[in-house]
């Protein structure tokens, strides 16, 4: 059995990732215009060099925290099926690696943008970072929604660590409330658009911590 000061230590290192990968791809990101796209960058305008290498280390140094808080929703989840559960943790894992790689990408398509701003021709290093580093993105949305799944089922079992109602509440889900608060009240989702996975995964790693609690509570 696992130990619960390693539960809640790997819980609060997770949250630590989300708020500090949070801060950094904030800096990086936000546009009081809320500009955001995937296939042009100049919501990348709103922030000078300066913020963006900031936001780079702060989100590159920080990134690989993730994978300590993966390994708190395998602890979580391992009584139901540790199998399944460690496979889950390695698709997680797995994501948050590549994930790291694209942030740590960033602040270099921001140098861009701005050289292209000041009459640079860049378009075809704009094209291959896209073809480089934006399809690392998708394969964090797949990694995510995939460990999504599994964490679904497990936690539906009842035989986790977790109560049966945090199933409907996985980080894929979390993640979509945050776009949708976007759509539907936009001057408070352009504050969240910049930073909805770690929005996501915030929420989630206090909700897994507060049950991870009954683990340390005396009996």
């Amino acid at each position: 059995m696992q130990r619960p000061n390693m539960v809640m230590l790997t819980g609060l290192l997770g949250l630590l990732a989300a708020i500090l990968v949070g801060a950094g791809e904030f800096l990086l990101h936000f546009d009081p215009l809320a500009r955001y796209s995937e296939t042009h960058y100049r919501f990348m305008l709103a922030t000078s060099d300066q913020q963006q290498t900031l936001g780079h280390f702060l989100g590159a140094f920080a990134a690989p925290l993730y994978v300590v808080g993966s390994w708190h929703i395998y602890l979580m989840l391992k009584p139901a099926n540790q199998k399944i559960a460690f496979f889950g943790f390695l698709l997680c894992a797995y994501g948050f690696m590549i994930g790291a790689d694209w942030i740590s990408s960033r602040a270099s398509i921001g140098a861009l943008i701005h050289a292209q701003n000041l009459g640079a021709n860049v378009d075809h290093l704009i094209t291959l970072y896209q073809l480089r580093y934006e399809n690392l993105l998708t394969v964090v949305r797949i990694t995510t929604l995939a460990t999504s799944v599994i964490f679904i089922y497990l936690a539906a079992t009842g035989r986790s660590h977790y109560q049966k109602w945090q199933a409907l509440l996985s980080p894929v889900v979390l993640l979509l409330l945050s776009f949708l608060t976007y759509f539907a009240i936009p001057t408070v989702g352009k504050y969240m658009m910049p930073i909805a996975l770690n929005i996501g995964f915030g929420l989630f790693f206090i909700m897994s911590l507060i049950q991870a609690k009954k683990l340390t509570a005396p009996v």
